[in-house]
């Protein structure tokens, strides 16, 4: 039974009619373009076909049931008319809360819904299972009220929730490719413009993520680190951000700052500059290039983001040395642990695959990885 059957089968076992709606928000995982976002940078995700699926119904009333299938059909009942705050015990309810309350501020005019919710993007790994939980209620609420919120909308209040109402930091990155993302596409996004430009993936090019297993400890705090040393670093060249600072002039004065920040911006500087290449890359179907831009890119955020640690360093070597100039690897995510993203030829993945299962746990104390083998998928919408 596929996700869509699932919820569709516990909103009929537990509200005793068909659900008016049934949709879909997807997980993602970046390509190349990391901590660039909240500098106002560009990134390259793809929405992948791991996601949360809701089947919804309206209510006449002013109530919003909600029934977590994937927590023992935990449920969740609070009122349109009342103060929306977080709930006493359950964390995923906030979630669904906040988007809620956040429609509410942007003057949505919605009634009360059923709402069954399950997914399969993996938890904890970096891939969004957050953003798509968000985008998901979103269009939920917008499929059964013909809501006039366009995707970036629906993103953009998905942030404010989980900034706002959950209190996680993000970028839009991860609710704007589950909004949009494209089949068989890459999006370069614009972070500051939130501008979007679809980049195909070449034909028979697998996306295989594999999580480390590494639990992503000193992830908030080192991640709030590194944002004050980039904007001490954007203060420094007197600009917004370090979008706006010429490459050639970074070189030239980069001795005058402090070399932990100089390091840091170097990062973010140079990989906003990768990321611009790859989708050229990608479009032209040159995955030699795609592979040494993600390689430059994971240098990059070992030896000057400081942000990778030695199993995911060595578990894109080994990648690396199956798949040559044929592909390309390198970490995802905010660091300390979680995945590793490869781009390489449907051909080459069993070979990977065995590789990995070989090799990775002499070097990670006996740790196994997760193996996930993905499409670029399309975003949020029915299904």
């Amino acid at each position: 039974m596929n996700l869509k059957q699932h919820t569709q089968a516990i909103f009929r076992q537990q509200f005793s009619h068909e659900p008016d709606i049934t949709i879909k928000a997807p997980g993602r995982v970046n390509l190349i373009g990391e901590h660039t976002d909240y500098n106002d940078g560009f990134v390259l995700p793809c929405a992948i076909d791991y996601e949360t699926v809701i089947s919804g119904g309206k209510r006449d009333d002013r109530q919003i049931r909600v029934i977590a299938a994937d927590y023992e059909n935990q449920q969740d009942i609070f009122s349109l008319d009342e103060p929306i705050v977080p709930h006493a015990q359950y964390r995923w309810a906030d979630y669904v809360r906040g988007v809620v309350k956040h429609l509410q501020l942007r003057h949505a005019d919605f009634g009360g819904a059923d709402l069954v919710i399950s997914g399969n993007v993996p938890q904890g790994a970096g891939l969004s299972s957050s953003a798509s939980l968000e985008v998901a209620v979103g269009q939920a609420l917008q499929s059964l009220y013909q809501l006039p919120l366009s995707g970036v909308e629906l993103a953009l209040n998905g942030q404010e929730a989980e900034n706002q109402f959950v209190g996680c930091n993000c970028g839009i990155m991860d609710q704007l490719i589950s909004a949009l993302g494209e089949q068989d596409h890459a999006l370069l996004i614009d972070c500051r413009t939130l501008e979007t430009r679809a980049v195909p993936l070449p034909d028979n090019v697998a996306v295989v993520i594999i999580n480390s297993n590494v639990k992503r400890g000193l992830v908030d705090s080192e991640y709030n680190t590194r944002r004050q040393q980039c904007e001490t670093a954007a203060r420094f060249f007197g600009v917004k951000a370090l979008r706006d600072v010429d490459p050639d002039l970074f070189f030239s004065i980069q001795d005058e700052l402090d070399p932990v920040v100089a390091k840091r911006a170097r990062h973010v500087i140079s990989e906003n500059e990768r990321t611009l290449a790859a989708a050229d890359a990608l479009a032209a179907g040159n995955l030699k290039l795609m592979g040494q831009l993600m390689h430059e890119s994971h240098i990059s955020m070992r030896d000057d983001f400081e942000i990778t640690v030695p199993p995911i360093d060595s578990l894109v070597d080994i990648v690396k040395s199956v798949i040559g100039e044929q592909g390309g690897v390198r970490m995802t995510g905010g660091g300390f642990g979680g995945c590793i993203v490869a781009l390489m030829p449907n051909s080459l993945v069993e070979q990977v695959r065995a590789a990995v299962a070989q090799e990775y746990p002499a070097y990670s104390g006996g740790r196994t990885e997760t193996f996930y083998v993905c499409q670029a998928s399309q975003g949020a919408g029915l299904c």
